[in-house]
């Protein structure tokens, strides 16, 4: 079969993308876009917090005038930019200069939302939406695939300086979000730039998903440090195939030694059998797991708490289980989402956390944007600074053969939005 010209563009740009830097990325896009017959591609990256796009910016020597001319940012709310970004759609409006239509199409990785691509179709090219999906995500691919070691990439994404602390633990973490034909898997931190002794991890083995999240003592280095070494000891256990129990005692044992109990995490410790739904978990002295089911149903996941990981006051963590249903929402937080004050003292609180993922999962948002707008809702209520560490880890269980679907719009669905004015 020969390959139509679109493919062959494709195929040219993943053959070029071996060998070149983050920086060179939207410069071989805009050169691939324009041959076949679009222009003034521009690739906007969604910062830490995810309010802004802000632009790919090329080698000086190399970057094409339109993407020097690019604002310095877009803003997430109110943009068609940033429509594209939250429903994960292609979204178009009308060139500047009335030749031909403009087109945002989310970029992603998996399902984690990296930015969108901005791009102008020429006139009457109706059918434009395959081939930009495929661009934007071989885009995506091209981006993961240099993020690691690129500091460009990094000062790109941040919008104010950021702790050390918060440094080492947004270098630990896995990505924010994450989905198979089972599971999908969300999180939020904040504050973003000044983040203490929070952190969260999950991984995969087979059928069992392994979930954690911890909240180290204190805000500042120490407890990074403290949290820091609870995530890798908790992986480093896991992968020795220990349970839950005998993790809980080797992160206990780890702390203990380092910090001889002046330093300490409140940890839940979970897996999750994929084929059966069953929730399996251990708390350390954690804020309980909440259910949330059919959209309306709420529960508790009470169990009898162990003393926090570090305190050296034994460890008689006890396992706990509940049979989920397909569908089910698990969150996973620290205190410091529910604690957070407003300037008269009125606690963000359980209740009004919990309604807020309940109003928008019946939104049909997805998960990502579901917490993404979680964010914006605390930092509001807490006049934009917080002063503990918010977390959250969210699991939804589609069943064992994946027949829930993820909540709102999907790339595979190409929907837009109407022509309308930027």
């Amino acid at each position: 079969m020969v390959p139509n010209r679109d493919d062959q563009l494709l195929g040219e740009l993943l053959d070029s993308s071996h060998a070149i830097s983050m920086q060179q990325i939207p410069v071989v896009v805009a050169d691939t876009a324009g041959r076949a017959g679009y222009r003034d591609a521009v690739i906007f990256l969604a910062d830490i917090q995810q309010s802004v796009l802000r632009p790919l910016r090329g080698r000086d020597a190399q970057e094409p005038p339109h993407i020097r001319c690019a604002p310095s940012e877009i803003r997430v709310e109110g943009t068609l930019a940033g429509r594209a970004f939250q429903n994960v759609a292609g979204v178009q409006g009308p060139a500047a200069d009335g030749g031909g239509t403009v087109w945002w199409v989310p970029i992603l990785d998996g399902i984690e939302r990296l930015g969108v691509l901005e791009i102008v179709a020429p006139p009457g090219d109706a059918d434009v939406l395959p081939f930009l999906w495929r661009l934007a995500g071989l885009v995506g691919l091209m981006v993961v695939s240099k993020r690691a070691l690129s500091d460009t990439y990094a000062q790109l994404l941040r919008t104010q300086p950021m702790t050390v602390s918060a440094e080492m633990q947004w270098r630990l973490m896995p990505p924010r979000t994450f989905a198979n034909d089972r599971v999908v898997i969300g999180a939020l931190l904040e504050p973003a730039y000044e983040l203490g002794g929070d952190a969260f991890d999950y991984g995969l083995a087979g059928d069992i998903v392994h979930l954690a999240i911890f909240d180290a003592m204190g805000h500042d280095t120490t407890s990074g440090l403290t949290s820091n070494l609870a995530v890798a000891t908790c992986r480093n256990s896991r992968l020795q195939g220990a349970d839950l129990l005998e993790t809980g005692k080797a992160i206990e044992e780890i702390l203990e030694r380092q910090f001889a109990a002046t330093s300490y995490v409140t940890a839940l410790l979970a897996r999750l059998d994929s084929r059966t739904g069953m929730l399996t978990w251990t708390n350390h002295g954690h804020p309980a797991p909440v259910v949330i089911r059919n959209g309306r149903w709420v529960t508790i996941l009470e169990c009898p708490p162990a003393a926090p990981l570090g305190t050296g006051l034994g460890n008689d963590a006890v396992l706990c289980q509940e049979q989920l249903e397909p569908g089910d929402r698990i969150l996973l937080y620290t205190d410091g989402i529910i604690e957070a004050r407003n300037s008269s003292g009125q606690e963000f609180g359980l209740h009004r956390f919990v309604d807020f993922i309940i109003r928008h999962n019946a939104d049909g948002l997805p998960v990502p944007e579901t917490l993404r707008r979680l964010v914006r809702s605390i930092l509001e209520h807490h006049a934009g600074r917080l002063d503990d560490d918010a977390s959250v880890l969210l699991l939804e269980w589609r069943g064992p053969d994946g027949r829930i679907p993820p909540r709102g719009p999907a790339p595979g669905l190409r929907g837009s939005w109407p022509a309308a004015e930027a």
